[in-house]
């Protein structure tokens, strides 16, 4: 299911680079960006892990550098039956996670520093068990394209804007386009489920056995997100924390909303504990 949402989103992309290729500059125009367009589908697919990790500066560490990180993850990675995720540190305060990666066999896993300083060792379990659910039902293919597509999409808005000003047919499309594209991209953000949360902290309750491990997470995450923001954090990326990293703005949390509140989570949780059950 979601390696046909991920082509659905890069046929959108496809499709959207040409509209745009096309209201500016023609036939010509359309052409050239149907090559830019596939491009970008090619770099998304295969390096948009990277370039998320390169954007919040994460830090590769192994078993020496920070064994009990190291060794929660790959705890976590055998009794999910998941090939052992690379691992990795984000330098940020604020406490967070996010995994990514297009399969389990090129998964990754970040956690801030924050969340290592802040958290107990069941804590930060609850949580990596969290994302490691992602990467068994492959949400991480699909999060971590669409951070790129946001962007790409965000970005031929203000390329077609910068046409918009010129008194030409073409320049009234321009117009047209750059209103469109910054909708486009937020429907393209809106296409991350927000049930693939609930099926994550479900499928971390199952592999921990410990519920209230991630309520006490989800609930620490909550009060930090709502004071203090993430330095490198963009709507385009927001989709891939566990929580929202703009949590604290009112208008920015409802408008790139991928995440049910984390009330609702936790009343999800709660209804867990008295018996869990094994994971689909």
């Amino acid at each position: 299911m979601e390696k046909t949402k991920t082509f659905a989103l890069m046929t959108v992309l496809v499709l959207a680079f040409m509209w745009v290729g096309n209201a500016i500059g023609g036939a010509e125009g359309m052409k050239t960006a149907f090559y830019a367009a596939l491009g970008t589908n090619f770099i998304s697919y295969f390096f948009s892990d990277k370039m998320v990790l390169s954007q919040y500066k994460a830090t590769p560490v192994d078993a020496s550098k920070n064994p009990m990180l190291y060794d929660i993850v790959e705890r976590l990675s055998q009794k999910a039956g998941l090939p052992m995720p690379k691992v990795y540190i984000i330098p940020e305060r604020v406490p967070n996670a996010f995994a990514t990666g297009r399969n389990p066999k090129h998964a990754a896993v970040a956690a801030t520093q924050g969340l290592l300083d802040l958290m107990t060792p069941q804590e930060i379990e609850g949580v990596l068990a969290h994302e490691m659910s992602h990467v068994r039902h492959y949400d991480i293919l699909i999060g971590t394209v669409a951070a790129v597509f946001a962007g790409a999409i965000a970005m031929l808005g203000n390329f077609a804007r910068g046409n918009a000003n010129r008194q030409t047919s073409n320049g009234k499309r321009g117009l047209i386009a750059a209103i469109v594209m910054p909708i486009a991209a937020t429907v393209i953000r809106m296409s991350i489920s927000r049930s693939r949360e609930y099926r994550a902290d479900e499928g971390a309750a199952n592999l921990t056995g410990h519920p209230e491990w991630l309520m006490s997470a989800l609930a620490k995450l909550e009060g930090y997100a709502k004071n203090q923001t993430i330095s490198r954090a963009t709507s385009q990326t927001a989709h891939m924390f566990i929580v929202n990293p703009f949590s604290g703005s009112a208008a920015l949390s409802r408008l790139f909303s991928t995440h049910p509140s984390t009330e609702q989570r936790l009343a999800r949780l709660e209804a867990m504990q008295n018996g869990v059950v094994a994971e689909a």
